[in-house]
């Protein structure tokens, strides 16, 4: 007759295992209780401090305010923003130890259709159906990181594009397929 019943071995491991989980889990929530992104908007002038995500889930309040900090600044429009683009920034500021409190500076976020299609009309190097306009995408720097450090930090996250334009003092960063450019 085959073993149907778990041995005493084996529920003893499961429980190992679940345990070591359960307390890894415990440990990384502990050390990121809160993810928050301080922006200052290079077009605007205007600051903003949100925390956008706390006791193990996004808060409506702090996504509202981003999604507004990272508007068309040429339009007023808005766009809900991609949570896993806040987190990646949350990532690549923390891959550089930079404090949570210290301001990334926003060159570009969402771009409404109108604003884009401007933009590529103008210039080939913006994408006619760029990630900017799905608020999955972002150009922004850290006052005091050099920007082929943002770029490392930023490619070494593989998460998503990441375009490197030191002439214009940006780092590209998107939550879409992986790829780099220059």
């Amino acid at each position: 007759m085959p073993n149907a019943l778990l041995s005493r071995r084996d529920l003893l491991n499961g429980g190992t295992a679940a345990l070591v989980m359960a307390a890894l889990s415990e440990r990384a929530s502990a050390r990121s209780p809160e993810r928050r992104l301080a922006l200052f908007n290079a077009n605007t002038g205007e600051r903003y401090d949100a925390c956008f995500f706390a006791n193990g889930r996004y808060r409506a309040d702090g996504l509202a305010e981003l999604n507004h900090a990272m508007r068309d600044w040429r339009t007023g429009a808005t766009r809900t923003m991609d949570p896993k683009l806040l987190d990646l920034l949350v990532h690549v500021r923390d891959r550089l130890d930079v404090s949570s409190h210290k301001p990334l500076r926003l060159v570009s976020a969402y771009r409404s259709p109108k604003t884009n299609g401007r933009m590529h009309a103008r210039s080939h190097g913006v994408a006619s159906k760029s990630q900017h306009m799905l608020g999955k995408a972002t150009d922004i720097a850290i006052p005091g990181v050099h920007l082929n450090r943002l770029r490392d930090a930023a490619l070494s996250l593989r998460a998503g594009g990441v375009g490197y334009y030191p002439h214009d003092g940006f780092v590209h960063v998107d939550t879409g397929a992986l790829r780099h450019w220059s």
